[in-house]
Order: C-alpha cells, then sequence, then structure tokens
C-alpha cells in the first residue's frame, strides 16, 4: 500500500491543536500506513499536547507580534527567518505530499516555504473572524476550510470550502440518557440544570459572575454544573453542595451535556461547534482577551440567526439577570434557539476536511479504503 507523508501545523492555544490532531487521527485511520510530523512552536503547548496525542513535533523558535513596543517585537525578525531556514530544512527533509495549517505563529513559517516549493496547502480557520497567520497565507494555499459563511471577506472564494469545525468522536456518537445524566451528577431528576464552561483553566468573570448569582439561581430552583477551571478550582469548591456541582475540569461531557436545560459558555471556535451539535438554550460570555476579538464574532455569528444569546463581560452587571429571567420564563425561545443552533451543526466536519486533503494526494487512492466497493 502506498505511504502518504503529511505535516500539520497549529498551534499556541487548544483551539488550534485539538483541530490538527482530529485531521490527523482521521488521516491516519484512512490511510494507516501514512507518517506524520507536527511542526510547532517551540515552549508552547503543541510541545506536549502533541506527542500525548501520539505524534512527533518538531519546535520552531517562532511567537507573534505584540500589540505594545517590547523586546520581543525587535526579536521577531530574527526568530522569523531562523523558523523559515528550519522550516525549508524540514520540508525538504521529510517531502510531505500535503501541508496542513491550523493556526498559530508556527504555521506562518512552515506553509510559506512548503507553498514556495509546490507542496499542496490546506488551511483550516476555526474563527468567524481570521486569524492574522491564515489571512497573511491566503494568496500561498491550495484550499482553505472554514466553518462560518461569509468567509469571502478574507480568503480568496474559489479556494473557500465550508467544512466544520473538527469535534470530539465521543460527542458525535453520544447517545446519553438525560434522566441518566442527572443520576451521574446526583441531580434532582425535576430540577432544571445551568451547565457553566469557562474553559479548563477557567474564566475569571464567569466564576465572578456565577458566584454573585448563586442566590438568583437558588430563587429560581436552578442546579448547576460549574466548571470553575483548574485556576479557580480551591476558590469556588466551598460553594459545592446538593444544587451546586463544583468541577476543576469536566471529563464526561457527553453526560454534562445530555443533564443541562441551559448552557453559559465562551465562545472559542471549538465550544461553539460543540455547542451547535448539542442544541441547547446556550448564553455566550465571550472573553474579550483574545486575539481580533474573535470570540464576540463567533458568538455574534450566532446571535443574528436567533441561535443564541450574548451578553458582554461589562454588560454582565447590569443585563444577567434580565436577559436570562426572560429565557427561562419562555419555553417557546428555549425551543427555537435550541432548533436553531442544532441547525449549525456540522458533525462531520473533520471527514469533510480531510475529502479535501484526499483531494490533493498526488497518487491515486480511494479516500476511504474501508468502504465497500
Amino acid at each position: 500500500m502506498d505511504s502518504y507523508r503529511f505535516i500539520l501545523s497549529g498551534g499556541g492555544t487548544g483551539g488550534h491543536i485539538y483541530p490538527a490532531i482530529a485531521i490527523a487521527d482521521e488521516l491516519k485511520r484512512r490511510y494507516p500506513n501514512a507518517e506524520f510530523l507536527f511542526v510547532g512552536a517551540r515552549d508552547r503547548m503543541e510541545m506536549e499536547k502533541v506527542p500525548r496525542a501520539g505524534y512527533r513535533i518538531e519546535g520552531l523558535w517562532i511567537t507573534g507580534l505584540q500589540r505594545k513596543l517590547t523586546l520581543k517585537n525587535l526579536m521577531f525578525p530574527i526568530k522569523l527567518i531562523s523558523s523559515l531556514f528550519k522550516s525549508r530544512k524540514i520540508v525538504s527533509r521529510f517531502k510531505p505530499d500535503v501541508v496542513i495549517g491550523t493556526g498559530g505563529f508556527a504555521s506562518g513559517p512552515l506553509l510559506q516555504v512548503a507553498s514556495g516549493q509546490g507542496i499542496p496547502c490546506v488551511l483550516q480557520e476555526q474563527n468567524s473572524y481570521a486569524g492574522i497567520t491564515n489571512k497573511l497565507l491566503k494568496d500561498k494555499v491550495t484550499k482553505i476550510c472554514v466553518a462560518y459563511d461569509g468567509m469571502e471577506q478574507f480568503f480568496p472564494a474559489e479556494k473557500i470550502v465550508k467544512t466544520g469545525n473538527p469535534i470530539r468522536k465521543d460527542l458525535v456518537h453520544a447517545k446519553v440518557n438525560r434522566s441518566k445524566a442527572k443520576v451521574f451528577y446526583q441531580l434532582d431528576e425535576e430540577a432544571k440544570v445551568i451547565l457553566v464552561l469557562g474553559g479548563s483553566l477557567g474564566a475569571k468573570r464567569i466564576n465572578e459572575l456565577i458566584e454573585k448569582e448563586l442566590g438568583y439561581f437558588e430563587s429560581k430552583g436552578l442546579h448547576l454544573l460549574w466548571q470553575c477551571g483548574k485556576l479557580y478550582y480551591e476558590q469556588y469548591k466551598k460553594y459545592a453542595s446538593d444544587t451546586v456541582k463544583v468541577f476543576d475540569f469536566l471529563n464526561n461531557m457527553d453526560q454534562a451535556y445530555a443533564a443541562a436545560d441551559f448552557i453559559i459558555s465562551r465562545s472559542g471556535a471549538g465550544s461553539v461547534s460543540e455547542l451547535c451539535l448539542v442544541g441547547k438554550p446556550t448564553l455566550f460570555i465571550p472573553s474579550p482577551n483574545v486575539a481580533e476579538d474573535h470570540q464576540t464574532k463567533n458568538a455574534m455569528a450566532l446571535v443574528t440567526d436567533n441561535a443564541a444569546l450574548m451578553i458582554a463581560e461589562r454588560e454582565l452587571d447590569e443585563r444577567f439577570e434580565t436577559v436570562f429571567s426572560e429565557l427561562y420564563g419562555s419555553p417557546e425561545k428555549q425551543a427555537e434557539l435550541g432548533i436553531n443552533l442544532k441547525k449549525k451543526a456540522m458533525p462531520h466536519a473533520t471527514e469533510h476536511i480531510v475529502d479535501e486533503i484526499a483531494k490533493l494526494i498526488k497518487k491515486p487512492l480511494d479516500a476511504d479504503p474501508t468502504a465497500k466497493t
């Protein structure tokens, strides 16, 4: 059987790393003899996460430009030249059939070099507002896989394919009974449940809101599944009770989603894609501390289609109880949001992205060797 070689590059945040790993896993399923190499930024989280997923990774000496004038910015040209030089060595040595970039600083020099050598390159853009690295690469790559409509404002229309964002397999195939999920978390069968998600480390402002509103939730008879994050667990675990379940991290997301009637969440690309699949009434509280405010833009793409609600952090104290009370008091609104959100789901995004990659492989091979002929 022919053996293909793939380089994947994406990092800096989980939002870039996990899609790259999901794409590699699907490629490996289709092409068991394929060889894989990841390229990341030295000293960033991908250098730990990728080997844990079973893939080899090499690091480039690269960082992004800071918004303020700093010594790091003065070093940027040197780091860029170093990364371009090392990328050239990696590409020449590994000889990939296709290179895939999912965003992050390291993918810039790597795809710049690979495209310059005539190697087919694919970008995967998770957000509704394109990242700076992907925007810089738009004219170099062969194909751009996106998750939102209207991406022609950033990329050449003829290169765009709407595929959606990779979603964890366990959620795509999850069939968890709501009653059993309630039992799993020791929650009252009759109670309405709010699932609070602030990311694995936690969201300071969301945690402050939940702490402030505990009395309000109790007055409504609401129970909480509160993922406060690893950074904040020691601070908030004191609120754990029969009606408030506090976690540093939720390992059983299929159970958590099944138990929830309402969801309060950040609006990173991965979270948004998962929540579309779940299809529960969702209130987004975007992080204002991300590049180009893309979380707000992700949430607004759903709000404008009446598929979710959103409150900016600066408005939480004055607006939260009013907005949530209106949602809580309207089963019609809850159903409408859930239905509209589920319409946005693209559960087979990973397969569709790999379909596009498969088209670029020079040597012919069936897209899925397990398919019946």
